[in-house]
């Protein structure tokens, strides 16, 4: 069996950050990965773009500073609409005059957030662009006996006696579960996996995509049942979203 190309509007929480100030880059990305965010930082513009035409990693949202250098959140915001590409935007920016405010929403620009900046309203704000985007992120996700709760970062699994088990997981698990609820009976690889849920300037580390998938299996499968996810050896994993397995 092949390997399905995996549809570019399923994406996980990706999110590329590009901030120059360390401190402030620091604590939005800390902030962001503990909302189950997968964060690209990066610290200049040009490094930004570079990210952006990556095609093999898909974003949901960036937050761009006004003042990076090689290429201004303003221009980064110019060349993706000149594109046509609609990834929602975030600007960042210490300029409160109406004039720039203006300049920075003309310039494609989904919103825009003075310095400084409380963490609450910026991820209001963050959850309103989704929320207006054609990507939006539902409240819960059903797929076959699972039924996964972005509110409570948990999941549900109706066995085939009638059972109910609710599995609370870490972010990373909740990230995976996700991502393979999003392509269901498709064949996914290690590498996609980790293209999409980790971030590109993480350490690679040979076992992680396996090491989490035991650590998921383990929450979801319980004596007596069959494991969902299974492994297609020299391919991949592929979530069965039929109804519990007998």
């Amino acid at each position: 069996m092949a390997v399905l190309p995996l549809a570019n509007n399923l994406n996980s929480m990706r999110l590329l950050l590009a901030e120059d100030e360390p401190d402030l880059g620091t604590a939005l990305k800390r902030v962001l990965n503990q909302e189950a965010y997968v964060v690209d930082w990066v610290l200049d513009g040009a490094e930004a773009w570079d990210y952006l035409e990556n095609k093999s990693t898909h974003y949901v949202l960036a937050v761009f500073d006004w003042s990076l250098p090689g290429l201004s959140g303003v221009e980064l915001c110019k060349r993706l609409r000149s594109q046509g590409k609609p990834l929602p935007v975030l600007i960042l920016t210490a300029r409160d005059r109406m004039e720039d405010k203006i300049i920075g929403l003309d310039a494609g620009a989904d919103d825009y957030l003075v310095k400084p900046f409380g963490m609450g309203e910026l991820l209001a704000r963050l959850r309103a662009l989704q929320r207006r985007s054609p990507q939006l992120q539902p409240r819960q996700l059903q797929v076959g006996c699972l039924t996964l709760d972005y509110g409570t970062l948990s999941v549900c699994r109706q066995h085939a006696n009638g059972d109910e088990q609710v599995v609370p997981l870490t972010i990373k698990e909740f990230q995976l579960l996700e991502y393979f609820m999003k392509h269901a009976n498709q064949i996914v690889t290690q590498e996609q996996i980790r293209n999409q849920l980790w971030e590109i300037s993480a350490e690679p580390i040979s076992n992680v995509v396996a090491a989490q998938m035991r650590l998921l299996r383990r929450k979801l499968t319980r004596e007596g049942s069959s494991p969902l996810i299974e492994t297609l050896y020299g391919m991949g994993y592929r979530l069965n979203s039929s109804d519990e397995p007998k």
